[in-house]
């Protein structure tokens, strides 16, 4: 698996300048392709590279060291078999099945690699997350209405002066309208959001 700079930082749990440090050594060389930002690190090689042994699953317990002990359980404390335990009707396994320790390590391995592609969409550029874009568009949004609300106090101002009306009520009036129709226009773009599904290219990323 091919990772960013940072995404094999994390998982060696040391920081990114420690990787740029390593590479110029040379310490991890033919493990990677690229240069700069641009590259990527074959996890596998660089752990070995380093003597260091990454495992999905050691969070949830000691590795081989459980396993063996789930099926001790299994076969029974004083060595001899015991009769074979008999399905759940709800298909639910045994607590002490050894298959659920392997199904719960596979699905373990199966959200690091999802982890480990997003960081890698993240730091390429192809994906961002969907929290800042929408800071970002709240801000330039902001910004853009505050804008427009001083063009329709100088609007008011003008009306004032070519019509001879007040110039309170002309911009009052202005600003009524205009936040009326900003309110409906977002109640619209929050009912078309809602609608909004993945497309197949984003389900494929499964991330």
């Amino acid at each position: 698996m091919n990772v960013s700079a940072s995404a094999l930082a994390a998982k060696l749990g040391v920081t990114r300048g420690r990787i740029s440090q390593l590479v110029s050594e040379g310490k991890l060389d033919g493990c990677y392709q690229g240069e700069g930002r641009g590259r990527r690190f074959d996890l596998g090689k660089s752990a070995e590279a380093l003597g260091k042994r990454l495992d999905p699953g050691q969070m949830m317990g000691n590795g081989a060291d459980t396993r063996r002990a789930l099926h001790d359980l299994a076969s029974g404390a004083d060595g001899e078999d015991e009769a074979p335990r008999r399905q759940r009707p709800d298909g639910v396994l045994d607590g002490r099945d050894p298959d659920r320790y392997e199904l719960a390590r596979t699905q373990k391995a199966e959200e690091e690699a999802r982890k480990l592609r997003r960081q890698n969409a993240e730091a390429e550029g192809t994906f961002v997350l969907a929290s800042s874009v929408e800071r970002e568009v709240a801000k330039q949004l902001g910004q853009e209405i505050a804008e427009f609300e001083m063009v329709l106090r100088d609007g008011a101002r003008r009306i004032a002066d070519e019509l001879g009306v007040d110039f309170g009520r002309a911009r009052q009036l202005l600003v009524q309208t205009w936040r009326a129709h900003r309110g409906a226009r977002s109640e619209a773009a929050a009912e078309t959001g809602e609608g909004v599904e993945l497309s197949d290219a984003e389900r494929a990323e499964d991330i």
